[in-house]
């Protein structure tokens, strides 16, 4: 999947456009920002948000999912990403790196909520983020995703994966982690997490599944 131009960025003669591998593309995005282009932010994260989607799905904590949903999560990783991007160093680590740590973070922080909810007792209907001020777009983006029946087809086949497969798809093909990093995590040397990772990568892709979910090998 290539992702559009975006139009105000487009027509600066500074920027040639978004390639269309991802990183290109993210980093097309977040350079227009720094130019001057709030708009892309919302492009940028329009363009990740099936990634995080995905990860929110596989990650979710079975106790939670009553309280928490991969769409909350889309919505409260926008937020804090919006409100800290300005921040954000676009020669350090990659922006996928950078928007994960933000999930992460936000899951952490519900699965405390959730510990201190079962304890004092409260009701089974409390949510766990609050997501006040989310843009219209951005609510539009999450419903469409938990509607989408790619998206459905993509958490069924991971659902019947083996587990270092789905850890290979959470880390290699969501995080974008290094491969040396994943090998580290798994007990396994890199070339042999390369490997697995291509072959998996190529099943996956095969079956048709939305690849945008899916990074290259590193």
């Amino acid at each position: 999947m290539v992702p559009a131009s975006h139009p105000s960025a487009q027509d600066n003669p500074d920027h040639e456009g978004p390639h269309p591998d991802d990183s290109g593309a993210t980093q097309f995005w977040v350079r227009a920002y720094k130019d001057g282009d709030k708009s892309a932010f919302e492009s940028l994260y329009t363009h990740l948000a099936p990634t995080i989607f995905a990860w929110a799905s596989m990650r979710i904590r079975p106790s939670l999912r009553g309280q928490v949903d991969p769409g909350d999560v889309v919505q409260e990783v926008f937020l804090r990403a919006l409100k800290g991007f300005a921040g954000f160093d676009p020669d350090g680590p990659s922006i996928r790196a950078w928007l994960f740590r933000i999930a992460k973070n936000v899951l952490l922080e519900a699965g405390r909520a959730g510990q201190k909810h079962w304890v004092a007792g409260a009701g089974s209907n409390t949510r766990f983020l609050q997501l006040k001020g989310v843009p219209d777009s951005i609510t539009a983006i999450s419903v469409r995703l938990a509607r989408d029946e790619n998206m459905a087809a993509f958490n069924k086949a991971i659902e019947a994966l083996k587990d270092e497969e789905r850890a290979l798809v959470i880390h290699c093909g969501l995080e974008g982690m290094l491969h040396a990093e994943v090998a580290e995590r798994l007990g396994l040397n890199s070339e042999v997490v390369t490997k697995r990772w291509q072959r998996l990568r190529k099943k996956l892709v095969e079956q048709g599944l939305p690849t945008i979910l899916i990074t290259e090998t590193n």
